[in-house]
């Protein structure tokens, strides 16, 4: 099983042990475009693994804050009351860098640069960049993929 996500077409493509598709979803990545540096609110590139899975069993639109549910449900009420946040929805696959040098270690980790495939609401635009650096993903999609995918699963995101 491999994840692949592709920057320039905005997409990303789950893959059996053949590399064979078996899965296949529009994303949103970064609207500063791909890069590495800590603070660039940029996507990496390159291998890594879903390192972390969190919120198993929550409901679509449960809200997460430091990968935590805080016991909400995303709606038109908090969208009002905190315009303007990066909103973590439903589930999150949590990235680590496998290159040291391009990924992983000193300002240049995924992990530590909080680097997730994770949920959005369905207000945001799929197949265009607008996310802070993350991979985002429609609720109901991500939901799918992360049903399918076991920790340490390889992801490559390419340009």
């Amino acid at each position: 099983m491999e994840i692949r996500v592709s920057i320039a077409w905005q997409q990303l493509m789950l893959l059996d042990d053949q590399g064979r598709e078996i899965g296949r979803w529009p994303v949103s990545t970064a609207a500063n475009g791909a890069g590495e540096v800590s603070g660039s609110y940029q996507t990496p590139r390159g291998r890594h693994i879903v390192r972390a899975r969190i919120g198993e069993g929550q409901p679509l639109n449960a809200v997460f804050r430091a990968r935590r549910p805080t016991g909400e449900i995303y709606g038109p009420k908090l969208a009002e009351a905190f315009p303007g946040r990066d909103w973590v929805l439903t589930r999150i696959l949590w990235l680590s860098g496998c290159e040291p040098g391009r990924n992983r270690l000193g300002n240049r980790d995924s992990m530590r640069r909080y680097i997730y495939i994770h949920g959005t609401p369905d207000t945001e635009p799929m197949g265009v960049p607008r996310s802070h650096g993350c991979i985002r993903m429609r609720n109901e999609h991500l939901v799918s993929l992360f049903d399918q995918v076991p920790p340490f699963t390889p992801v490559l995101i390419e340009e």
